[in-house]
């Protein structure tokens, strides 16, 4: 196969999903080439579909294709609680628990210098002014216990230090059914630090 055939520029294309390297590329063209004509079509269509509808909600910025999204306009919602995230993945991925309702506020992102990316360009402002209704009870930061994790989380500690809503974050540490010999040494001490009491 030459370097330049049409199936070369397909592979290349699938190699921009994440998690897809050269041989699951190429697997999923070859997929793509035994299909129907019209399954791919449609398939195409969809995504084109959904790239050109889909926008960010005015409330929590969470997809949508409508100016809010349906978390936001849910009346079951416990709209004391805001939980902030750092993309729209996280909600999706605090939904498929079903333990949360309350709603969120998506941050478009970390704070990481390493890869250009500041205070100033998360949603940061639009935090601090949802909160200044004084109608949350309140803040989660469900956010990744990663070096750029913690960095956000510092400065938003510090920026809402003039709030008196109690803000809380995910508890981390060991996951249900881990082993203790297979548990890194940060993951066993956020653990120890984050123990509960049981009587």
């Amino acid at each position: 196969m030459s370097a330049d055939s049409p199936l070369t520029d397909m592979m290349v294309q699938l190699c921009k999903l994440p998690g897809v390297g050269p041989k699951s590329a190429q697997r999923m063209a070859f997929h793509l080439l035994s299909l129907p004509t019209s399954e791919v079509e449609a398939f195409s269509t969809v995504i084109a579909s959904v790239r050109q509808s889909i926008r960010y909600c005015n409330d929590c910025f969470y997809l949508t294709n409508d100016d809010r999204c349906s978390i936001c306009l849910s009346p079951k919602r416990q709209n004391g609680q805001l939980c902030v995230v750092a993309e729209p993945r996280d909600v999706a991925s605090m939904e498929r628990s079903g333990g949360y309702q309350g709603v969120y506020h998506v941050l478009g992102g970390l704070i990481s210098p390493l890869d250009g990316r500041n205070p100033d360009m998360l949603r940061l402002p639009e935090l601090r002014q949802r909160l200044q209704s004084g109608a949350y009870s309140e803040l989660v930061l469900a956010i990744n216990p990663t070096i750029e994790g913690e960095a956000t989380i510092h400065y938003i500690l510090n920026l809402l230090s003039p709030f008196t809503l109690p803000i809380t974050r995910l508890a981390s540490g060991l996951p249900i059914g881990a082993d203790l010999d297979y548990a890194d040494e940060l993951t066993l001490n956020r653990a120890f630090l984050e123990r509960v009491v049981l009587k």
